[in-house]
């Protein structure tokens, strides 16, 4: 059965002022903690805090070794494993900078995040060279590739001149330490937005932004010594990287590493590996909510889970798995402006209240603050240094409209309530304006995905012939659920405004999703109306108001 909430007095917390490296917490941790397990991947693999530092020393100097120095970028197209942290704490050790990259990305998009970070090595998995074959001519700075495999494959051949070596050969490096002058104010990292609408911007993490970001985590979540954080996302997103894997390091719990989210073996590791505390992200708690109910769901250990957006019915899913659930919280790889509250009240809908290291401000279009619950974009701008990113890597103009009359804007819609808390509406960039009335997507999803038949949907607007926009909803349905577009108007028709609900209708197997689970609505918007769109207008359905 899952454990009771509790906050061990083993935690390891620091002041948040006390500026921090990467590479000086992983060498405090090692040196505290040393033969003691930090990481089991996927049960087939174990790698204790004093390996960790030992095989990060290897990759560091193995890194120098290539000629790589202090703020050369180093790219890492790898699905989860071992190899993925040591290149990263690695880097860090020698003022490198780390640029993930989605696994997914490929074409015009991939060049262009590898031209634009200026990257000069590459550690990729061999299952991913093709896409690099295939943009080798336009990568003008890229010197050296190193290769990956679980299966110890033989060498590919890489198009081009470019040095290509294995990653293997990085442990054949010295364990000492690397000699570095680092600052908490140098870039750590350049972390790609998930692109989900259009070419992703480099945001720029300094290393105390990042070490800022774990920390509240960490002591948000209460991660103690006898935790264990599961994760299966991927490691080239800010959720595993920071909110299950730094923050645990930084307190000296124990990680579960996986190499992606199944909903069949999700359980599973769950109880295998002993796992304490998850994060899910997406359409994962919906998925897992769907399942079909079993007598060892609440067989685990899980004492906490904070799963964005939260499943559907809650309180159920709780009593169901026995462990407390926080949705609570919001964040992005800019910032992390509310972290999940451990003992907050809980108000639907609601993010929670953002932390005092930010101002917050609700403004129309014109940046001018609003009243208490009226909707708005949020804007925000940090009281400390290095809190927030340092900026969009080589996009100056991007950087200056994110940060324009002097705040940070989100491009999140959502407004205060009377005593300060944060309620999200939607993306503005979702929002749907239909005969002189703002929707949010967000808000008609919610309602879709309540019908006991579907799975997950998707709303976007799609363009009206009276002008402004008119309502799709694309629709997954559970497996074997059958559902037509007239049931499930009916079903939104009691549920939300007359204006909010679809005219448009129509049914997928899947929704495109990035693998970071989030659903690329910019596909579906350009897919439009197809033959298969099912129209309540001309289908004679008429609403009542």
């Amino acid at each position: 059965m899952a454990s009771q909430l509790t906050q061990s007095k083993n935690a390891v917390l620091e002041p948040v002022v006390k500026y921090r490296l990467l590479n000086k917490i992983l060498e405090d941790r090692a040196t505290q903690y040393g033969d003691r397990q930090f990481l089991n991947f996927a049960g087939e693999r174990t790698i204790s805090y004093a390996a960790l530092n030992e095989t990060a020393n290897r990759f560091a100097n193995g890194l120098l070794e290539l000629g790589l120095s202090k703020d050369s970028k180093v790219a890492i197209m790898l699905p989860n494993c071992p190899e993925y942290l040591f290149v990263l704490f690695g880097a860090a050790k020698i003022g490198a900078i780390s640029v993930p990259i989605n696994t997914a990305y490929k074409g015009p998009l991939l060049e262009h995040l590898l031209n634009n970070s200026d990257a000069e090595l590459l550690v990729i998995d061999e299952q991913y060279l093709s896409g690099i074959n295939e943009i080798q001519d336009s990568l003008g700075k890229l010197k050296t590739v190193l290769l990956y495999s679980e299966k110890g494959t033989s060498q590919p051949t890489l198009l081009g001149h470019r040095q290509t070596l294995r990653v293997d050969r990085l442990y054949e490096s010295s364990t000492k330490k690397p000699e570095a002058e680092i600052a908490h104010t140098d870039t750590l990292m350049i972390l790609y937005t998930g692109g989900t609408t259009g070419p992703s911007k480099g945001v720029v993490m300094s290393n105390h932004f990042y070490y800022f970001y774990a920390h509240l985590v960490s002591g948000s979540i209460g991660y103690t010594e006898d935790d264990v954080s599961y994760t299966c996302m991927p490691l080239f997103h800010i959720n595993a990287q920071i909110g299950s894997i730094v923050s645990a390091l930084y307190a000296g719990a124990q990680v579960a590493l996986y190499r992606r989210f199944s909903a069949s073996s999700f359980w599973d590791e769950i109880r295998s590996s002993g796992a304490t505390v998850f994060l899910g992200m997406g359409a994962v708690g919906n998925i897992l909510a769907k399942n079909p109910p079993s007598s060892a769901d609440s067989n685990n250990r899980v004492r906490l889970a904070v799963i964005v957006p939260p499943p559907e019915n809650l309180e159920q899913f709780e009593q169901r798995f026995g462990f407390r659930v926080i949705y609570e919280t919001f964040g992005m790889t800019e910032g992390l402006i509310i972290p999940p509250k451990l003992y907050e009240p809980r108000r639907r809908g609601c993010c929670g209240k953002p932390i005092d290291d930010y101002q917050i401000r609700i403004v129309d279009d014109n940046d001018l603050p609003l009243p208490a619950r009226e909707v708005g974009e949020l804007v925000v701008r940090p009281k400390q240094p290095y809190t927030m990113m340092s900026g969009y890597y080589k996009m100056p103009e991007a950087t200056l409209e994110a940060f324009r009359n002097l705040w940070f804007h989100t491009g999140d819609l959502g407004y205060l309530d009377d005593q300060g808390y944060l309620y999200y509406v939607g993306r503005k960039k979702d929002a749907i304006r239909r005969r002189g009335e703002n929707i949010s997507a967000y808000e008609i999803e919610s309602v879709v995905n309540q019908h006991a038949s579907v799975l997950e949907s998707a709303a976007i607007a799609v363009p009206s012939e009276l002008g402004e926009d008119d309502v799709k909803i694309v629709v997954v349905l559970r497996p074997g659920a059958q559902l037509s577009p007239e049931e499930l108007i009916r079903f939104c028709e009691p549920r939300m405004a007359y204006f909010m609900v679809p005219r448009y209708v129509e049914f997928h197997t899947g929704l495109p999703k990035n693998p970071s689970q989030r659903i690329e609505k910019y596909k579906l918007r350009e897919e439009g109306n197809t033959e298969n769109t099912w129209d309540r207008v001309l289908q004679g359905l008429e609403l009542t108001r």
